[in-house]
């Protein structure tokens, strides 16, 4: 359900964009990297958060690690991880396949300035074995995300 929820929001808002299925697991940053013959930072990985009450999505690049401290100063709170189960029924997406495309629920999605230094970056696409190739700018149009930075 996950992958044909994203290729509906994909067939909506970006038809122009494929959905890229491998035969082989892409559901960590280091999986992904080799099976698409990138960079581990080309790897737009979307970490889910609670802030308060609130989930928020935040992709981010494959190799860069949250900020503690950027993010209270940006979202005015700490974070917490999700759990997994938390991750499903938030996003309606399995660990290592979770993206800002095709959720379960709305969820304000955030994109850190770290994926600005590419041209194209490779989010999952709702499934361990799919990704999307996208532009950093793309990707924050389709899918309404603000600009932060709260990565190390």
């Amino acid at each position: 359900m996950s992958l044909q929820s994203v290729r509906q929001f994909l067939a909506e808002n970006a038809p122009d964009i494929a959905i890229i299925e491998l035969n082989q697991s892409t559901a960590t940053v280091e999986l992904a990297a080799a099976a698409h013959r990138v960079e581990p930072g080309q790897i737009a990985k979307t970490l889910s958060l609670k802030i308060k009450d609130r989930v928020i999505l935040i992709v981010a690049k494959g190799d860069t690690r949250l900020d503690n401290k950027k993010l209270k100063e940006v979202f005015g709170a700490k974070a917490r991880m999700l759990s997994s189960d938390e991750v499903v029924s938030c996003t309606g997406h399995p660990v290592g396949g979770v993206c800002p495309f095709g959720l379960e629920n709305p969820l304000e999605v955030y994109c850190d300035i770290s994926l600005r230094q590419y041209d194209e970056v490779l989010p999952a696409a709702g499934a361990i074995h799919s990704a999307i190739r996208i532009s950093p700018q793309r990707l924050a149009e389709i899918t309404r995300a603000e600009w932060v930075d709260v990565c190390q």
